[in-house]
């Protein structure tokens, strides 16, 4: 099966809409077209036979006129003006008749005409008679002449008739196709919009379909997950090679993965088992096994316990922060009191908080707070937000731990506090950042890893929780999380 590029896909695509549109307005512009021949209709015949109609009852009227005129005065200037009337009135009426196409028409036109021929006969057989001025008008005359004048009037009044009935009729046919059109384009613009998203649609997801799943693949790959590839057969010959290249990069991460998890196997050996040796060794000396202790060999073991069970605690710390990172670190979701997880971190630091002269304050609801969560994860969070609190605080400060709920969100918020220097506000976005302490720390500084706040981060985010940090030099600073009450499937 051939797969069309993504080019041609738009150009397809982008072709087939257009071609909807231009149906639409083909349409819409034949319709146009029709209704304009319509009002041209309109505007070159009907009513200018209307107004040439008109123009001929004024014309038979001036005749009148001038024949009465003359019949009294017998003015020979007053018979040339109606002689010229009645020639302006045959040459309207030829042209009116010119532009005639309906058979009715012509008939009304042709009577009218020979009925003002018979008139201006006789008006001229009248006029070359002997009677002088002021002679009277024979009355058998007078009779006929005002009939035939009746009939031309009545004549031409009909084929006005005519004329409005015909505009009318061409007027309701157009309102008629206005409405007609208007229905139609009205459907076929809401059929053309309909198949305009549909071939858009269509369009869209032959184009994001293979990117979706070329994204989702990475995703896969950025969760650690080397198992499935993309065949490059199954997207479009613009993607190939970026899949190519993905799935490359897959099989090299995969094998990095896996000399990183015999790296972590073999490390956790290496440090561990000889630093727990030593540790034992130290705690025996301690116990006066092989012998008593002076006061300062005794000293000097407790200080060399302390240290190597600070620099266990650090590798543990890394090698956890290593595994989280790399997706391999296992939680175990199971309700635990929060406050109690909370009162036992404090006692763990009770003894620095007392050789500081921080008092350290818990602000907690007076009955269990049961939360799901990994007990010994959380409780990680606690003991680095903590020590940090403390490394930080002056003496005679106050530190805080405040745990309440967010009933809004459904989840419980635990805040941390000091009373210490703060962070400088260009420290804040990397505050979370592995091995990160601070552009500047001031004269006083802190020993430390930089990795407390990088794990509480990735605990908190893998129990689907949020934590932040808010500070202000000067002032202190404040790292607040939240964790979920309903339990979710933690993320590796």
């Amino acid at each position: 099966m051939v797969r069309l590029s993504l080019f041609w896909r738009l150009v397809l695509g982008s072709l087939a809409i257009v071609l909807v549109v231009a149906g639409v307005n083909i349409y819409a512009l034949t319709q146009l077209r029709q209704l304009t021949a319509l009002n041209s209709e309109l505007v070159s015949r009907h009513y200018p036979a209307i107004e040439s109609s008109r123009r001929l009852i004024a014309s038979m009227s001036s005749q009148l006129r001038n024949e009465k005129k003359y019949l009294i005065v017998r003015d020979a200037a007053l018979l040339r003006d109606f002689d010229q009337d009645a020639n302006d009135f045959q040459e309207k009426l030829s042209a009116v008749l010119a532009h005639e196409e309906s058979e009715e028409g012509r008939r009304l036109l042709e009577r009218v005409g020979r009925e003002q021929h018979d008139y201006r006969a006789a008006v001229l057989e009248q006029a070359q008679g002997n009677a002088g001025p002021g002679a009277p008008v024979p009355a058998e005359y007078a009779s006929r002449r005002d009939a035939r004048i009746g009939r031309i009037m009545d004549v031409l009044d009909a084929y006005i008739s005519l004329c409005n009935v015909r505009v009318g009729a061409v007027m309701t046919e157009s309102r008629d196709r206005t409405a007609q059109a208007e229905t139609v384009l009205q459907e076929l613009l809401l059929v053309s919009i309909l198949l305009t998203i549909m071939l858009a649609a269509v369009a869209s997801y032959s184009i994001l379909h293979p990117l979706g799943r070329l994204q989702q693949h990475i995703r896969m790959i950025g969760r650690g997950e080397f198992a499935t590839s993309i065949m490059p057969d199954t997207v479009p010959q613009d993607l190939r090679e970026l899949v190519e290249t993905v799935n490359w990069m897959g099989r090299a991460l995969k094998e990095l993965d896996d000399l990183k998890a015999e790296f972590f196997s073999q490390i956790s050996h290496e440090l561990r088992a000889p630093l727990a040796s030593l540790r034992e060794g130290i705690q025996l000396l301690l116990d006066q096994v092989p012998g008593p202790l002076t006061a300062q060999q005794r000293e000097a073991l407790v200080i060399m316990q302390d240290s190597s069970q600070r620099l266990i605690q650090q590798i543990s710390t890394m090698l956890d922060l290593s595994k989280m990172e790399a997706g391999m670190m296992d939680y175990r979701i199971a309700p635990a009191d929060l406050k109690r997880l909370a009162d036992g971190s404090v006692t763990k630091v009770r003894w620095l908080a007392e050789s500081k002269r921080v008092p350290v304050v818990v602000d907690a609801p007076g009955s269990r707070v049961w939360v799901p969560m990994d007990a010994a994860r959380i409780e990680q969070v606690l003991d680095n937000l903590l020590s940090n609190a403390l490394k930080f605080s002056p003496q005679g400060a106050t530190v805080r731990v405040r745990i309440g709920p967010d009933t809004a969100a459904g989840a419980i918020c635990v805040a941390v506090s000091d009373e210490g220097p703060g962070i400088a506000p260009e420290d804040l976005p990397h505050i979370f950042n592995r091995f990160y302490q601070g552009r500047r720390q001031g004269t006083q500084k802190v020993a430390g890893s930089g990795i407390g706040l990088a794990l509480a981060e990735k605990i908190v985010e893998a129990h689907r929780g949020r934590i932040w940090v808010d500070s202000q030099e000067g002032k202190g600073t404040t790292v607040q999380f939240v964790l979920p009450l309903i339990k979710q499937d933690a993320a590796a």
